[in-house]
């Protein structure tokens, strides 16, 4: 899973209103753009930070106020786009106006959502925009540590803004689970123990740049000192508040479906993931038993190759519990994962005719937030910053990481996954910024979760545990089609939904827990994975029964990849008008 989806898919609720002379019937689909990426500019701090290449020194406007000004500014370009003669477009323009469209259709559906009443968890919370926000800013020269300090300073307002919207939650009965509000007061309470020097907030300032004189740099690092114990009494107000004043008020059951509203809000943010309005729950629901059934199948075949003695509960038990399968330290696990990592590298022209420039790394998940993450993760770089791709790794719990599991997750998550088609998207040429920059769940994990069936098409699997691992990880993905439609649609309980996990794969207890306490928190995300991977699956099968001996993998790739994040019907319109050129030819 990528962070940077969180925070922009978040940007519609974060801006004002933007003040752009009214569009004629001659207005061009560049136009819109720039209208477009003006607005991001005028009112992401991020992405004017980005711009300028000074550091941010504001945080996002959350009131709703400013939401309801963007909402109006965003219909005004939907509207445009919606109103242009398509015929009269180049391929490249329709293909602008097409994503642009469905990311602003995107955003303006958030309007309604409005998430910032819920906007708890250990992966999808408040505080994560904080930490993270400070933590990964690159400081080159004085201005930047006079902008991060004065971001510091800004904490407590923004977090009077977060605080007002959970009120509204609460008033409207929009509220979190006990779960998800326990991972983001437990990451609260982590930066307000912390000594300065530990905290997220005072990382920029251990190790200020050279072009700063030695006087000047302690003076800033006091500044940043007091700015970091400002932020931590903000942390600290607010977790007062989320453990008095919130927590007696949570949920009772997981399921988003019991809160006021909350059957049409999952349809909502069903269709929203997976970018298909064809899909219920009951019909995700129906796929994810079905997959289930046919992973198994494939399971039970290796047990049987490794002449295992036993039940298929006993095997899964020996694989959590034998220690040949795990690390003995996390430094262990870090090597084996970066070694694979180095293979998979090795394998890539192969499959692959267009390699991305940027490179990336292999960093352990930070110890404050590693007990509630997730196994693992990708951050996509950024150049401008000075800052290559992260692939995170959770060396927390060492029992709960098996070695069998870790080759899928580095093809999911770096290379040929996450890194490999975020990398190619933003450096796609001759399009507008916006396309580098396009999210899309369905499309981005259905890509990282094909990868990990690529990577055993690549011969990345060395061992039968390893192609179980694999059929694990899928299973997962399968697993999440049932429980997150059963908790949000069916009114499951928690422990219904782990059953699923606990019978079907072998992931460890700790990292099913973590796992599902993250649907909890993000209603329908989870179902994007396995939709956008049988859509891929699909069509690569389309494209090898109608090409026989011509299709070509490392071109169906690049197609694939080549115009950026799409949605998945935009993909298959793509991605079959391609077999047919290639048939003609």
């Amino acid at each position: 899973m990528s962070l940077r989806e969180i925070t922009f898919s978040s940007f519609c609720l974060v801006v004002s209103v933007f003040s752009a002379a009214s569009a004629t019937a001659q207005t061009s689909i560049m136009d819109i753009v720039e209208e477009y990426e003006a607005l991001v500019l005028e009112y992401s701090p991020d992405a004017r930070a980005r711009e300028t290449g000074v550091a941010a020194s504001e945080w996002p406007d959350l009131t709703p106020q400013g939401a309801l000004e963007a909402q109006r500014e965003l219909t005004r370009l939907y509207d445009l786009l919606n109103s242009m003669d398509s015929e009269a477009l180049s391929e490249q323009d329709s293909l602008n106006r097409a994503i642009l469209a469905t990311q602003i259709s995107d955003y303006l559906t958030t309007f309604v959502l409005d998430e910032e009443r819920m906007r708890i968890g250990g992966h999808t919370g408040f505080q994560l925009e904080v930490t993270y926000g400070i933590s990964r800013t690159v400081i080159r020269n004085e201005a930047d540590v006079v902008a991060t300090i004065a971001r510091l300073n800004a904490v407590p307002a923004y977090l009077d803004d977060v605080r007002a919207n959970l009120e509204r939650g609460l008033v409207e009965g929009f509220v979190a689970y006990e779960d998800p509000l326990k991972d983001s007061t437990d990451q609260l309470r982590a930066q307000v123990d912390a000594p300065i020097e530990e905290t997220h907030f005072f990382a920029p300032f251990l190790s200020l740049p050279d072009n700063i004189s030695e006087d000047r740099q302690a003076e800033l690092t006091e500044e940043a000192r007091a700015a970091t114990q400002i932020a931590q009494g903000a942390f600290a107000d607010i977790l007062t508040f989320l453990e008095e004043d919130y927590a007696p008020h949570t949920r009772e059951l997981p399921g988003i479906g019991t809160v006021p509203g909350g059957e049409a809000y999952y349809q909502t943010v069903l269709v929203l993931h997976t970018t298909r309005e064809d899909l219920t729950p009951q019909a995700v629901h129906e796929i994810g038993l079905s997959e289930v059934a046919r992973i198994r199948g494939q399971m039970d075949e290796i047990i049987e190759e490794v002449g295992f003695e036993g039940s298929f509960e006993e095997f899964l038990a020996f694989l959590r519990t034998d220690p040949q399968f795990y690390a003995q330290t996390p430094e262990e696990l870090m090597m084996r994962a970066a070694r694979i990592a180095k293979d998979l590298d090795y394998y890539m022209p192969g499959y692959f005719g267009v390699l991305p420039r940027q490179p990336y790394g292999v960093v352990p998940v930070p110890e404050a937030i590693a007990p509630g993450f997730s196994t693992g993760l990708y951050f996509p770089a950024d150049m401008d910053q000075g800052q290559a791709g992260e692939y995170w790794v959770n060396t927390y719990a060492m029992d709960q990481r098996p070695l069998y599991e870790l080759p899928a997750l580095t093809a999911h998550e770096a290379v040929p996954g996450h890194h490999h088609q975020i990398a190619l998207m933003q450096e796609l040429e001759g399009v507008p910024e916006f396309r580098r920059n396009f999210f899309s769940t369905a499309f981005i994990e259905g890509w990282g979760l094909y990868s990990e069936t690529l990577a055993g098409e690549m011969g990345l699997y060395k061992t039968p545990y390893e192609r179980f691992g694999k059929l694990s990880y899928e299973m997962w993905r399968a697993c999440r089609l049932v429980a997150d439609t059963g908790m949000h649609a069916m009114g499951w309980t928690r422990e219904e939904a782990e059953a699923c996990f606990l019978e079907n794969t072998a992931l460890a207890p700790l990292n099913i827990e973590t796992e599902v306490t993250r649907y909890i928190s993000w209603p329908g995300q989870a179902l994007a994975y396995k939709i956008g991977e049988l859509t891929i699956l699909g069509l690569r099968d389309e494209a090898r029964e109608a090409l026989g001996h011509d299709f070509d993998i490392r071109a169906f790739h690049d197609e694939v990849l080549g115009q950026g994040t799409l949605p998945l019907g935009l993909l298959e319109t793509r991605i079959r008008a391609w077999i047919e050129e290639q048939a003609g030819e």
